[in-house]
């Protein structure tokens, strides 16, 4: 059976905690359990893998341990508590075992050589530890960085789709108002002899105002600000000296202790007594060294998390700017093709009338011709005068001149239906 054990280091409390993973187990599981030893509730909890990537909750939890990479035990995830942004750091050092604290309380005291071995190598291995604490807390916090510079990227491509979406209604806008002032424009000159609707024109002015009003959408300014203020403290945490390595000097303590010791083996095994001086020196030091760089470490560390937690503050907001900037876009989207639709039906009308004033010109010209032809007397050969008879109506033409009378009436008819369309269209226009 494979074993896998994750180790969970708390970064609200610098304490590590240690799980066997149950085969198939959720994340969900190992979560619970995290909670009953932390006390951070699930809800609160944030999972980061060294490369600042956040646990799955829909994948197991083995997702914490990489398989072929690492020893079966040195996987370590940092816990934050998404319920603070401030950490109380620095904490306690890890503690002292007895023979260690032996000599811290009195350093000059006299040990033989093989006691003081066993005491130095102890000694070696705190400080080598307070060394590795603080390592595994620096990881947490590049950790912390990683995953703040992915949220980053997140706000980045959300602020160029709304400055973009934004540029696109400033530009439509800009054509609608352009538009829309030349059709009133144009509507005006051409009231006096052509086609008017006050309801219309009271509708265009209300879109010209409506329009005015989503240019407010577009104000994208006071976002904007808030967003390059966070990208300049974001740059200026990754400039800090913080954000880099800052275990130079328990380094060299380390190696100062390790030296001590092997220069404390060379020594023969005899009946010689030494103190601890020197080592309790190194102790000493290494401990005020991590309290500086773990002081320093979390302080950017609270400035890390502050500025995570501004882009989570932001990222609805910016949502909120692009929806009102969609529908906005919308919007004057809708009016410009209300308006052209209503300029189309402005111009059948026209063409209506138009067509109408053709048709009973030339109606009217055909019922001039026709009777005057009708009763006009008819021509004979020559210059003699015209048989007083030959200006009566035969029958024949009597029944053309009916029909011409009752085509007369037929246009009539048509010209009244004609008008009677045109009006209620008119009518359903300004409805």
């Amino acid at each position: 059976l494979f074993l896998q054990i994750v180790h969970i280091l708390n970064m609200t409390s610098a304490k590590i905690v240690s799980f066997l993973l149950h085969p198939e187990e959720s994340l969900h599981s190992l979560q619970n359990r995290i909670e009953f030893e932390t006390g951070i509730s699930t809800g609160n909890q944030e999972l980061l893998l060294e490369t600042g990537i956040c646990l799955d909750p829909r994948k197991p939890a083995s997702q914490c341990v990489i398989d072929g990479v690492r020893g079966w035990d040195s996987y370590m995830v940092y816990l934050f508590d998404k319920s603070k942004t401030v950490y109380d750091g620095p904490f306690a050092s890890r503690s002292l075992s007895d023979c260690v604290n032996y000599i811290v309380q009195d350093s000059k005291i006299q040990l033989p050589i093989p006691q003081l071995r066993k005491v130095w190598a102890e000694a070696v291995h705190y400080v080598i530890g307070l060394k590795e604490d603080y390592s595994r807390l620096f990881q947490g916090q590049r950790a912390a960085m990683l995953s703040l510079l992915r949220y980053n990227a997140n706000l980045i491509k959300m602020k160029n789709n709304m400055v973009s979406a934004s540029q696109q209604l400033k530009a439509k806008l800009e054509f609608f108002h352009q538009s829309i002032r030349l059709d009133l424009e144009r509507y005006s000159d051409q009231m006096a002899y052509g086609i008017s609707s006050e309801k219309m024109l009271k509708a265009w002015k209300e879109m010209e105002e409506k329009a005015s009003q989503c240019a407010q959408a577009e104000d994208i300014g006071y976002l904007d600000e808030q967003i390059m203020a966070l990208h300049t403290e974001i740059v200026e945490l990754q400039k800090s000296p913080y954000a880099r390595r800052q275990g130079e000097v328990m380094e060299s303590l380390e190696q100062r202790a390790i030296d001590l010791y092997k220069q404390l083996k060379t020594r023969p095994p005899d009946h010689a007594y030494s103190d601890s001086t020197d080592m309790v020196k190194i102790i000493v030091q290494t401990v005020q060294s991590q309290d500086r760089v773990l002081k320093e470490l979390f302080g950017h560390l609270s400035k890390l998390l502050g500025c995570k937690q501004k882009i989570i503050d932001l990222l609805p907001e910016i949502e909120v700017a692009l929806n009102n900037i969609k529908e906005a876009d919308n919007s004057v989207m809708q009016m410009q093709g209300k308006r052209q639709r209503e300029i189309w039906h402005l111009l059948k009308i026209a063409c209506t009338q138009s067509s109408s004033r053709s048709l009973v010109s030339s109606s009217l010209e055909g019922t001039a011709s026709s009777p005057a032809a009708a009763w006009l007397p008819q021509s004979s050969s020559g210059n003699a005068p015209p048989h007083p008879l030959s200006s009566l109506a035969a029958p024949q033409e009597g029944e053309n001149f009916a029909a011409v009378i009752q085509e007369n009436v037929n246009y009539l008819e048509l010209f009244s239906s004609i008008l009677q369309e045109v009006r209620q269209e008119q009518n359903s226009m300004m409805v």
